[in-house]
């Protein structure tokens, strides 16, 4: 690649991301359905046109945002559930790694909170699509452990899609607990560790019947 050609790609890098953080902020207080491509174009101080040398719509900006904004939690949860041994551990781990998650992205968090059902099919889908993919890694985890204990892959499955969905509603907890209420943030932990280890405990009886 010539010198020019980075330059120009390092540009139009810095631009797309621009693009994103700006929609993002815009994000805070309105849903995808309800952005305008100007107001982004403007608030970075871009042509509209350019918009398209990046993005097909704000429906691709979105999906964009989306694979941003899960994709780190995705790998961390992932991390914790292969690095950590016993169920304690690992629940302590898990909701701490998602408020310090939350600390750091909070319009992150805000985003998939709002357009997990929101108006726009294509970032609906993609959210969905993400957290099926974050439920079959989970699944793949807990099942070398259940699978001999009599666990068909079903079963596996749908636990792992009540770990994902209490990483979601635990994450949206703690972003409206907000980081200037300590007390609040601590009462959210508290009751996603304890709702953690009720799964945990129906989890070791539930082939028993």
């Amino acid at each position: 690649m010539s010198h020019t050609s980075g330059v120009r790609q390092a540009q139009k890098e810095k631009t797309r991301r621009a693009l994103m953080d700006a929609a993002l902020g815009l994000l805070e207080d309105q849903s995808l359905s309800s952005l305008g491509l100007r107001e982004v174009t403007r608030a970075v101080g871009v042509a509209p046109a350019a918009f398209y040398r990046h993005f097909r719509d704000l429906s691709d900006l979105g999906v964009a945002l989306v694979e941003e904004s899960l994709g780190s939690l995705h790998h961390m949860i992932g991390a914790i559930l292969a690095g950590q041994d016993g169920d304690e551990e690992r629940i302590d781990a898990t909701v701490e790694a998602v408020a310090e998650h939350v600390r750091r992205y909070p319009a992150h968090i805000r985003f998939i909170a709002r357009e997990r059902h929101g108006g726009v099919r294509a970032v609906r889908e993609a959210i969905a699509a993400e957290l099926d993919r974050f439920a079959d890694e989970v699944a793949a985890d807990f099942s070398p452990r259940l699978t001999p204990d009599g666990w068909p892959p079903e079963d596996v499955r749908m636990l792992a899609e009540l770990y994902v969905d209490h990483m979601v509603m635990t994450a949206t907890a703690f972003l409206e607990a907000q980081p200037e209420q300590p007390r609040l943030e601590r009462r959210v932990a508290d009751t996603a560790r304890k709702q953690l280890m009720l799964i945990s405990l129906g989890r070791r009886h539930w082939r028993d019947g």
